[in-house]
């Protein structure tokens, strides 16, 4: 049982395996370079060739110029990254996180995605790597 915090004070769920709670395992080495290795396919074979355009010489508005990876504690974020090149822009570039594997131990994974509202939504809890990497590569949740 876990608590869950509701606008109208707290209640009790269930939640037998425990999914959304944070690991209090480290990922182990061989697990991180496995997703590495694995996510780098995806993203140079499958979501570079779809999601990144040239960019027009003339563009004022941002645009993707490229997606990579990264492992932050537990948490294996898909990032992209974003070119401003009009004249009132803050920065010539920012990043932008859409999708996040959580590893839930024992070589299981929680995938999330990034809503508009500034939080993480969870969407399927212990699933196995190549599960996780099928659903960003065919669903729609997943647009850097």
């Amino acid at each position: 049982m876990a608590r869950s915090r509701q606008p109208w004070g707290w209640t009790w769920v269930y939640d037998p395996a425990g999914a959304f709670r944070r690991s209090k395992k480290p990922v182990p080495p061989d697990i991180q370079r496995a997703v590495e290795r694995r996510a780098k396919d995806l993203i140079d074979l499958t979501l570079k060739p779809r999601y990144l355009q040239p960019p027009h010489k003339k563009a004022e508005f941002n645009s993707l110029v490229d997606l990579y990876a990264q492992w932050r504690g537990p948490f294996f974020y898909f990032c992209s990254r974003y070119g401003s090149p009009g004249p009132r822009a803050l920065s010539p570039f920012f990043e932008s996180r859409f999708a996040r594997l959580q590893y839930a131990g024992d070589g299981w994974f929680n995938l999330a995605y990034f809503r508009h509202t500034g939080r993480w939504w969870g969407i399927a809890q212990l699933l196995s790597l190549e599960e996780c990497l099928a659903e960003i590569e065919a669903r729609g949740l997943f647009t850097p």
